[in-house]
């Protein structure tokens, strides 16, 4: 007789659980947000449509303000040093690709770059350290296109990279700026989708040369691949993705590597559906946390096993430490973690 109130009461304390996983927080602005840079606990830059840039220094309250004349540019990647200094991607054809750098907290900002290419579309970019990072861009004449920076993002040129023939149909996704990830002083990796198969770019020589691998994540539609990529080591690294068409549909959305991305295993995020977003936890060495319009969840083995920590749909999140995050989504949406500690060394 006892079995079914104490499941009842398990269900409840797990849904509470759940619900207690973000805490939302006032943003200033129904932009859809989809870039995330976390510098500290207290610090953190989010960018989305319409120019819009978001910034915290004391980890509680946002600050919403737009780039001047970039009212159309949707900023898809945000890279911040510290509480002043910070530069943002946008993302369309052509010259909606550029980037925009501020030094002042976002008091003035400069147009630093422009895509030259009107066919170009520019979808993530990463840094190495503070001053060497790296631009990568959908296919031009049959290839993908990667731009390198030594001066902190304030000039790029193009590099001469070998090994980035795409398939027909192939692309990358800019939902959320991290379908390029690096790691080390040199490693760089990038994922795709569209084509017959999804695929994960890797150079180890900060993109000069680059070889690909096949993912197990379904593509082979425009709205189907890779999404998002990130490595816990030079070795050890997740893909995520799936349909951002059908962001419930059950099915491989996850893949893992201990290869440094030569060969990927599949795997089932929790929960089941599209994911836009995976992202190390820093302090955490063994601890991912994937997030899309599916919902968040989180593993503390390398991606081997999900926990699911609740639906709500998000396109990136980002994280200081094992107990502090944020994540960023749909309509403004802005949202600070809440849930249980994330492993930890």
């Amino acid at each position: 007789m006892l079995a079914r109130p104490l499941l009842l009461a398990a269900l409840l304390t797990s849904n509470i659980a759940a619900a207690q996983s973000w805490q939302a927080t006032p943003s200033g602005t129904t932009a859809e947000l989809r870039g995330l840079s976390v510098v500290s606990d207290k610090v953190a830059w989010a960018s989305g449509a319409r120019g819009t840039v978001l910034r915290t220094i004391d980890g509680a309250h946002w600050q919403a303000m737009q780039v001047p004349e970039a009212d159309k540019i949707d900023f898809r990647d945000i890279h911040a040093i510290d509480a002043k200094t910070a530069i943002v991607m946008g993302a369309g054809p052509g010259a909606a690709s550029r980037i925009y750098a501020t030094a002042d907290g976002g008091a003035t900002w400069r147009l630093t770059t422009t895509n030259q290419v009107a066919e170009g579309f520019w979808d993530a970019m990463a840094f190495w350290d503070k001053d060497h990072g790296i631009l990568f861009g959908d296919p031009v004449k049959g290839s993908f296109q990667v731009y390198a920076t030594s001066d902190g993002g304030a000039s790029w040129q193009e590099v001469a990279a070998r090994g980035l023939e795409a398939m027909p149909s192939e692309g990358a996704f800019a939902a959320s700026g991290t379908c390029l990830t690096v790691a080390g002083s040199s490693d760089a990796w990038i994922a795709t989708g569209g084509g017959a198969t999804s695929r994960v770019f890797h150079s180890a020589d900060r993109g000069k040369t680059w070889r690909a691998a096949s993912t197990p994540i379904p593509a082979g539609a425009a709205a189907r691949g890779v999404f998002s990529v990130a490595f816990l080591n030079a070795k050890e690294g997740f893909a995520a993705g799936g349909d951002y068409k059908e962001t419930q549909m059950a099915g491989v959305n996850g893949a893992r590597t201990e290869d440094g991305g030569a060969s990927w295993t599949p795997v089932s995020i929790q929960p089941a559906g599209y994911m836009s977003v995976v992202a190390p936890v820093p302090g955490a060495p063994r601890t991912l946390v994937a997030a899309g319009l599916a919902g968040s969840g989180y593993s503390l083995d390398g991606g081997k096993s999900w926990t699911a920590l609740d639906k709500t749909p998000m396109n990136t999140v980002g994280f200081a430490s094992p107990a502090a995050g944020w994540a960023v989504g749909p309509k403004g949406l802005v949202m600070k973690y809440a849930g249980p500690t994330l492993g930890g060394k």
